[in-house]
C-alpha cells in the first residue's frame, strides 16, 4: 500500500499529514493508525521522524474536514494547536477557501488564513476551544474545584501552578530563567506522566517565563511525546492564564516565544485564537509492507529557509532577554 504525505510543522512541532480519503483508509482501525504512527514517527527512521501524524478525513456537513492527532508513541490527543494550523492550510488551499470549520475530537473549530508573521511565512489563525477550568475535566484528582496560581507542596515547595483543559490537560507555572535551566520541569513532568495519584491520563507540563507586559516564553513537556519545540495548546493555555493572573484584556495580542519560533495569541471568555506558521517542509510517498516501509519519494520545499530566518531572530531576542 502506497501512502502520500506532507511533512509539516507549526513552530517546529512537526507532523506528517495523511489524507485518509485519498487512500481508502476509512476501514482502518485505531490500532492500525497507532501502529503506523509509531512506525514512521521514530526519529531513527528514514523520514526523519515526527511528533505525530495528523489524519485528515471527512468531517461534519458544515466542516471542510476532520483532523485526528496521533502522538509519536501511538496515543491519540484530543487536540493539537500547532497541527491544526497546518491542517487548516492544507484543507483551505485544497478547497480554495480563506476560512472554514474543521472537526476535531471535542469541537468544530474555526480556522482562517492570517497576515504573515514575517519573512513570507504562511500564517494561519485557529480557534482553541473548549476552555475548561474544572479540575475534573482534565482530569486532575486534587482537593480543589479549580486551580489558579496556587502552590502544590506535593509538586514543588516554591512554585505556583494553574490548571485547565483546552481540551488537552495542562499544568502551568510561571517561573524564572534559573528554574527553566534546572531539571525541575523534567522531573515533575516525568512523574505526572507516569503512574501517579493526580493525573490518571497524564498532563502537559509547561514552565513559562514573562519577557515583558505582552510577551512570554513557553517550554512544554507534552504527554505522549516529551519535550517538543512547541505545543500549540500549551501556548494558548499559558497565554490565557497569564491574562487572568495579570488581569490583561483578553483580546489584546500576546506574543508567545518558544524553542521553535514565535506565535501570537488572543482570547475571549470561551475560546482562544492561536496565530502562527503552517510550514510545509516536504511532500512524499512511502510504501507499507510486512516488515515496515520504504520511501518511494521525498521532495523538500524551500519554505523552511524563510522560517529559519524568524527562528534566528527569536533566538537573538531570547538571548538578549535572559
Amino acid at each position: 500500500m502506497k501512502i502520500n504525505f506532507i511533512k509539516v510543522h507549526g513552530s517546529q512541532n512537526d507532523f506528517f499529514i495523511i489524507d485518509e480519503r485519498d487512500h481508502n483508509m476509512a476501514n482502518w482501525t485505531d490500532e492500525m493508525r497507532s501502529e503506523l504512527t509509531c512506525l514512521i514517527c521514530s526519529r531513527d527512521e528514514s523520514l526523519g521522524g515526527a511528533d505525530g501524524i495528523l489524519f485528515v478525513s471527512q468531517g461534519h456537513a458544515d466542516t471542510v474536514g476532520k483532523m485526528r492527532v496521533f502522538n509519536a508513541d501511538g496515543s491519540e490527543a484530543s487536540m493539537c494547536g500547532n497541527g491544526l494550523r497546518t491542517v487548516a492550510r492544507y484543507l483551505l488551499e485544497k478547497n480554495q477557501l480563506d476560512e472554514a470549520k474543521i472537526e476535531t475530537m471535542k469541537a468544530d473549530l474555526h480556522v482562517q488564513k492570517s497576515e504573515s508573521l514575517g519573512y513570507n511565512i504562511p500564517t494561519y489563525q485557529v480557534e482553541i476551544s473548549p476552555v475548561l477550568y474544572e479540575l475534573e475535566s482534565l482530569p486532575f484528582h486534587y482537593d480543589k474545584k479549580e486551580l489558579l496560581d496556587e502552590k502544590i507542596p506535593e509538586f514543588d515547595d516554591t512554585l505556583t501552578f494553574s490548571a485547565l483543559a483546552v481540551p488537552n490537560p495542562h499544568l502551568i507555572t510561571f517561573t524564572s530563567q534559573d528554574v527553566l535551566d534546572s531539571d525541575k520541569q523534567e522531573k515533575l513532568a516525568h512523574y505526572l506522566n507516569g503512574p501517579n495519584p493526580y493525573f490518571s491520563d497524564g498532563v502537559n507540563v509547561s514552565f513559562v517565563r514573562k519577557l515583558g507586559p505582552a510577551q512570554i516564553f513557553v517550554r512544554t513537556y507534552e504527554r505522549g511525546v516529551g519535550f517538543t519545540n512547541a505545543c500549540g495548546t500549551a501556548m494558548s493555555a499559558s497565554s490565557l492564564i497569564k491574562k487572568r493572573i495579570d488581569h490583561d484584556k483578553l483580546d489584546e495580542v500576546l506574543d508567545v516565544y518558544n524553542d521553535g519560533g514565535r506565535v501570537r495569541v488572543t482570547a475571549d471568555e470561551t475560546s482562544i485564537q492561536l496565530i502562527g506558521n503552517a510550514t510545509f517542509t516536504a511532500f512524499g510517498t512511502f510504501e507499507l509492507h510486512e516488515d515496515g516501509f520504504h520511501v518511494v519519494d521525498f521532495s523538500e520545499t524551500e519554505e523552511q529557509k524563510n522560517y529559519l530566518k524568524m527562528v534566528r531572530e527569536v533566538e537573538q531576542f531570547l538571548e538578549e532577554t535572559k
